[in-house]
């Protein structure tokens, strides 16, 4: 089931709350995907979760998001609760372990590019830049061959030079032969195909 983003900034907003019930630390949560999209408005379309795939420290400083802290996923259930959603709304899938985004490494100036948003005292969201989500979503693309990661890439109109920087980016994370076919495809069969030869 998808839901509006007005949803899930009212789940923000109650996981504030929640998290100041509970005497929690405040927590600064960087958003890529649908939940990204939608909040920035770069492209207008339903979402199923909010997708954390990076931290930041009390200095600003990008740090990992596994394992979420018990404190805010404790939080986040009760949200869930509270809502309707689902118990996992609310998680680091993107960034869930050792071959997850954050660990492969984030685009070069990823932070620099975010948009933050305060939902309270206890929580700050910052959602991923369209920059990134281009990197993000060709990755996903080419990973799962299509579906809806290849319309939210074609609904961000990226630039030759986007698309090229973003496929180095992910030959980064995966420099197999394999994955370069792949990539190749990919761009041949959604409208890119004079980038081919040029990743």
């Amino acid at each position: 089931m998808s839901y509006q983003f007005e949803q899930f900034e009212q789940a923000l907003r109650l996981l504030n709350g929640r998290l100041g019930i509970a005497a929690a630390p405040a927590y600064h949560l960087v958003v890529c995907g649908g939940t990204a999209l939608v909040a920035t408005e770069l492209v207008a379309r339903a979402t199923r979760d909010v997708d954390v795939v990076a931290m930041a420290n009390a200095a600003g400083e990008l740090i990992d998001p596994a394992p979420l802290p018990t404190a805010l996923t404790r939080a986040a259930r009760e949200v869930a609760e509270d809502l309707g959603l689902p118990p996992e709304w609310l998680n680091n899938g993107p960034s869930s372990g050792d071959g997850g985004l954050y660990r492969l490494g984030l685009p070069p100036g990823f932070a620099e590019r975010l948009h933050w948003r305060e939902f309270g005292e206890k929580l700050a969201v910052a959602f991923v830049g369209r920059i990134d989500q281009i990197h993000f979503k060709l990755y996903a693309a080419v990973d799962r061959f299509g579906g809806y990661h290849a319309a939210d890439l074609q609904a961000l109109a990226p630039t030759d030079e986007e698309l090229l920087a973003a496929a180095a980016w992910s030959r980064s994370h995966d420099p197999s032969e394999g994955y370069r076919e792949s990539l190749q495809r990919f761009f041949k069969e959604f409208g890119y195909g004079h980038l081919a030869e040029r990743v």
